[in-house]
């Protein structure tokens, strides 16, 4: 670890200590009630319409032994209700009782009063400076809590971000978009040893996708690359470009190629910005205005 990585790491953790210290998450009795932070969590997670545990448990990033144990005492204390859903029992949900809106909302007031406190001593451009702070800190923690995996492109988190990406289309191109005119990679394509499907996911939840084909004896390709309209400004589209550049390296590819429609306006200059550069088309898309490739160093 060099010099500079040892005084971002120090500036992250005294962050995070004035952060615990000010919003007072050391203490059991978190915003003056008989709980700590990790049970008040809950509560404003769970929602009006009840949420099962296993979503609770990815949101959080929580195992499922402290989640239940949090539960269990919010279940005693006659705020909520866990019980199995009718249709499959082994899926436990998680509903407010009318004692937990009440508390959740006693906890919103308690909370809004500290978000005042801290802003309170300071000026109107220091609460502007905080302000606009907390805003890129956040947007830039959650980029960092987005997670990259490889699964089968017949996976469900895989299909709801290609159907997503297939109506978006749909919404953007001038002559719409029909996948079954379109050169879609079949699924084996995108499967290892002949390709490979990234699902990106926040929270749990699936937010972006990318496949990369790797014909035999021919460059790499980046085929069906979205993310959602909630997820973007994070970053995850060069992110998607970097993993894929980097598998591709892996298996002995020079060459990157993608091909992408003229109302992807941001996509293109996404495209140059990571050091491709246009040429000759190089199939036969229907749906393709530009074509991209990129030399990729395999050393």
């Amino acid at each position: 670890m060099d010099g500079e990585q040892i005084e971002q790491n120090e500036q992250v953790r005294r962050f995070n200590r004035t952060v615990t210290e000010r919003l007072g998450v050391l203490h059991d009795r978190y915003l003056g009630r008989d709980r700590p932070i990790g049970e008040a969590r809950l509560l404003w997670e769970v929602g009006e319409e009840g949420r099962d545990v296993r979503r609770l448990r990815e949101r959080l990033g929580l195992d499922s032994g402290y989640v239940s144990r949090l539960l269990r005492s919010l279940e005693t204390g006659g705020l909520v209700t866990v019980e199995p859903q009718p249709e499959d029992r082994r899926v436990r949900t998680v509903r407010l009782t009318d004692a937990g809106r009440a508390e959740r909302a006693l906890l919103d007031r308690r909370s809004d009063e500290l978000a005042g406190s801290l802003l309170e001593p300071l000026n109107e451009a220091q609460r502007a400076r905080l302000v606009a702070a907390m805003a890129e800190v956040d947007r830039l923690l959650t980029a960092a809590t987005v997670t990259l995996d490889a699964v089968d492109p017949d996976h469900a988190d895989a299909q709801h971000c290609l159907r997503s990406y297939y109506t978006e289309l749909q919404e953007r191109f001038e002559t719409g978009f029909d996948p079954t005119r379109s050169l879609l990679p079949d699924a084996g394509e995108l499967r290892p040893p002949h390709g490979l499907f990234l699902v990106a996911r926040l929270r749990g939840e699936p937010v972006g996708c990318a496949g990369l084909k790797l014909p035999p004896r021919a460059p790499a390709e980046i085929k069906r690359m979205w993310v959602a309209p909630g997820a973007r400004g994070l970053g995850l589209g060069r992110r998607f470009l970097t993993e894929l550049e980097a598998r591709a390296v892996r298996n002995g590819r020079d060459v990157l190629r993608l091909d992408t429609n003229k109302a992807l306006t941001a996509a293109i200059g996404l495209y140059h910005s990571q050091g491709f550069r246009e040429v000759p088309a190089f199939n036969h898309e229907p749906y393709a205005h530009h074509w991209f490739e990129k030399r990729i160093a395999t050393g």
